[in-house]
């Protein structure tokens, strides 16, 4: 595949800017809408930021990492980028679609590229019940929090939170709690990619509790729902033998 127009974004820090008005001079600045390919130097969170305001557009976007981790980026190097965009191979993601009701009455919406966090904001736990497509599963967990993750996510939060790596061509979402408390033995589960996720927030006024979708706060969010939008798919470019599906195997093995 040729890039021809190609529209470079960049995390605020000084690496990432320096590298980025280098690429411009070599490369030109087409603008976002006008662009085959949108180029990002930073991060993993300069990565999702890219996609959430890319997701309009029909660009792929290519990371290469000026930041710390990089999961989700390629190598950094400034010569022979029209040959690696050309050979670049595409992981296609699908967000989940993030419904919290606070305690208010108001209700927002959100996506999330790596997972949607419940997550305690005062000094107590948490208390949600949970229900899977309507239907009761937990009648009360007891914890910090809990995490919905999609597989692209699966290695960030959710793995901190000792949840599975899911393989990313996987069908399934994680569901994982964060310091469970009670049930003190429950692990998470693994749910259909097409299940419909449901937290309720009991003692709201006592436990209050914070819905994150991403980088996206909600809080004080007594009512959460979260499902997948396989409507709406994120393509990230990444060079060949290193891309999605390789770096979640080789991180099983670090």
């Amino acid at each position: 595949m040729t890039f021809q127009r190609v529209h470079f974004v960049a995390s605020p820090v000084e690496l990432a800017q320096e590298s980025m008005a280098r690429l411009i001079a070599r490369h030109g600045q087409a603008p976002a809408e006008a662009a085959d390919v949108i180029v990002a130097l930073g991060g993993d969170g300069l990565m999702l930021s890219t996609l959430h305001a890319t997701q309009h557009l029909a660009a792929p976007v290519y990371g290469m990492n000026r930041g710390t981790v990089g999961f989700l980026m390629n190598e950094y190097a400034e010569d022979g980028l029209e040959a690696r965009l050309a050979t670049a191979e595409p992981a296609a993601l699908n967000p989940l679609r993030m419904r919290a009701t606070t305690a208010s009455g108001e209700s927002i919406e959100a996506l999330a590229i790596n997972e949607v966090s419940m997550l305690r904001s005062g000094p107590q736990a948490a208390k949600l019940r949970i229900l899977i497509d309507g239907k009761e599963r937990m009648p009360e967990l007891v914890a910090d929090g809990a995490l919905v993750a999609t597989p692209a996510g699966s290695t960030a939060y959710n793995y901190s939170a000792h949840g599975p790596i899911l393989p990313i061509g996987a069908d399934i979402l994680a569901l994982t709690p964060m310091s469970a408390f009670r049930p003190r033995r429950w692990r998470g589960a693994l749910l259909p990619k097409a299940a419909r996720v449901t937290f309720e927030v009991r003692e709201p006024e006592k436990r209050p509790v914070s819905a994150v979708a991403d980088s996206t706060e909600v809080r004080d969010a007594v009512l959460i729902e979260v499902e997948s939008r396989p409507d709406i798919v994120h393509t990230i470019l990444f060079d060949p033998g290193h891309g999605l599906e390789e770096r979640l195997i080789r991180e099983q093995f670090a």
